[in-house]
């Protein structure tokens, strides 16, 4: 393949803050992504008690997406914002619109309320994440900050782990409404330190806000979170609904792409899609986040159904493979550091993807339990291997002005594959699922309703040897979900071989105060390697 290039440009290098000083900002910065990410498992265990209390059980699952919408619409809009008007801004009025979210979500006294203020706390949830991404790559050049990307890590596993424990903790001894109100005295500690201690160099210009842009993409991200969420669950495939919602997506799509062509400062510049490894690093985001993540509802599933373990068995299964997620992405930081070459993890995240796809296609009833983990382990270690990696590849190519759009863009991408992967795994299980159970357990006289599935009352009424034939009937059928990941994961496989070993970028950011100049700050050079 390419051969190795030389060592990119950089931004003009300038003395480092304090150690002590800048350690207290990079810890309030994890307390931070840790608050974040917490609140998409706290509340998940407190849910029950919320909808006791407020009703809506119709609604249930709005309380997460609204979250996740407001979220994914956030990411990229902020990161364009940070590049436009300094990040320590943007990361101060995400902190802001977090906790008025969260102190709204705690007073809420209907369901559409909460759902509502479930929103404004994801878009200051999504601000908050993507912020701290761009602020690491700001203070840090590429390669001095791949042991805050580890960080980062390890702070994803914590909060996996610990968010819902602590939430049940607090629904039982306190309320529910103190999932969120827990949020309050912690986002004033980091208000606090960050304003204080958090000093950058002046990224403003002269700033011409893509109105257009931000609401074409946000409708574009709604109507598609909307579509993979509601597609085959809540409304048929072919439905008024859903085919108008994929035709409005695909012309908010269309427009956007135009509108980013004529803007003067667009959201998402098109020109980062000239840099080759910027767009390799996009694709194989969209391809971890449809494999990685869009799957992981389905090896759950795969246990609880094939191997038929309990849901708390699984649920140690699956804390498994986010340990090995986690422990992965955190070695593979440690390593890209020392050797400052990221080119191979993404490669390799590919193979052992397939490897454990195929180990998942010959799987079935019979298989062990022992040897299903070792599976899932499998998949976390795919996954944490281009985690870091990709998260380092692509700031490695931006200069400092755009690094919020650059990270903005990538997450974004790696979001919207996880939400078309869970839409599209879910449609090829259903397809040979209702088949399945009527050939199979249908000619043997088990009831089977007319939307092609067994009830809850049916499984508990099945013998142990037609359980055995149900359990069949999934490994069947979710064995096509494992064909399907094998040749997405060999074209992901196929593009990471596109990288150019590119040596990370050494030195220090920039660390003077921010300012309100109009001009570019001196040193910030394109890093183009197309």
């Amino acid at each position: 393949m390419a051969s190795r290039s030389p060592e990119p440009a950089v931004d003009a290098p300038a003395a480092p803050a304090a150690p002590a000083k800048t350690h207290a900002v990079v810890l309030t910065l994890m307390v931070t992504v840790f608050l974040s990410l917490l609140d998409s498992q706290i509340v998940a265990t407190a849910l029950p008690r919320v909808v006791n209390d407020l009703g809506g059980m119709d609604q249930f699952a709005w309380v997460t997406t609204g979250y996740l919408i407001g979220g994914s619409a956030a990411v990229p809009v902020h990161g364009k914002l940070g590049d436009l008007f300094g990040r320590k801004r943007v990361f101060i009025t995400s902190v802001v619109v977090f906790l008025l979210g969260s102190a709204l979500c705690g007073l809420a006294q209907t369901m559409g309320q909460l759902i509502a203020f479930r929103v404004v706390q994801g878009i200051g949830s999504g601000g908050l994440f993507i912020s701290v991404l761009a602020i690491l790559g700001e203070m840090f050049s590429p390669r001095e900050g791949v042991r805050y990307y580890g960080w980062l890590s390890l702070t994803f596993g914590v909060a996996s782990l610990a968010g819902p424990t602590l939430g049940g903790v607090l629904t039982e001894l306190a309320d529910w409404r103190w999932v969120f109100f827990v949020n309050l005295p912690i986002g004033a500690v980091i208000l606090l330190v960050l304003s204080t201690l958090l000093h950058l160099p002046a990224r403003r210009r002269k700033a011409h806000i893509d109105y257009t842009g931000v609401v074409l993409l946000v409708l574009a991200i709604v109507g598609l979170n909307l579509l993979t969420g509601w597609a085959g669950v809540s409304y048929a495939w072919s439905s008024p609904v859903i085919i108008g919602l994929a035709a409005g997506s695909a012309l908010a799509t269309v427009l956007f792409v135009l509108s980013q062509r004529r803007a003067v400062d667009p959201v998402v510049p098109l020109r980062l899609f000239t840099n080759r490894t910027f767009t390799t690093v996009v694709i194989l985001g969209f391809i971890s986040g449809f494999v990685g993540l869009g799957l992981i509802n389905y090896l759950v599933l795969w246990l609880q159904t094939v191997l038929t373990l309990d849901v708390q068995e699984s649920g140690f299964a699956l804390t498994a493979m986010m340990l090995a997620v986690v422990l992965t992405s955190y070695v593979s930081a440690k390593v890209i550091g020392r050797t400052g070459s990221y080119r191979w993890f993404p490669a390799l995240s590919m193979v052992v993807f397939a490897i454990a796809a195929v180990l998942f296609s010959t799987a079935g009833p019979s298989t062990g339990i022992l040897l299903a983990v070792v599976y899932m382990l499998l998949f976390g270690i795919a996954g944490g291997l281009n985690t870091q990696a990709l998260s380092i590849a692509a700031r490695n190519t931006a200069s400092t002005r755009d690094i919020g759009a650059v990270q903005g863009t990538a997450t974004l991408l790696r979001q919207l594959g996880t939400a078309l992967g869970v839409s599209f795994f879910a449609a090829v299980m259903n397809s040979r699922l209702g088949t399945g159970l009527h050939y199979r357990l249908g000619t043997l006289g088990v009831h089977i309703d007319k939307a092609g599935s067994l009830s809850p009352e049916g499984v508990a009424q099945l013998s142990a040897p037609l359980r055995l034939e149900l359990a069949g009937v999934y490994a069947d059928s979710l064995r096509f979900i494992f064909y399907a990941v094998i040749p997405l994961v060999l074209i992901g496989l196929v593009a990471s071989l596109f990288l150019k070993d590119v040596k990370l970028a050494g030195g220090h950011a920039p660390t003077e105060p921010e300012t309100s100049l109009d001009a570019e700050p001196a040193g910030s050079v394109d890093r183009s390697d197309s």
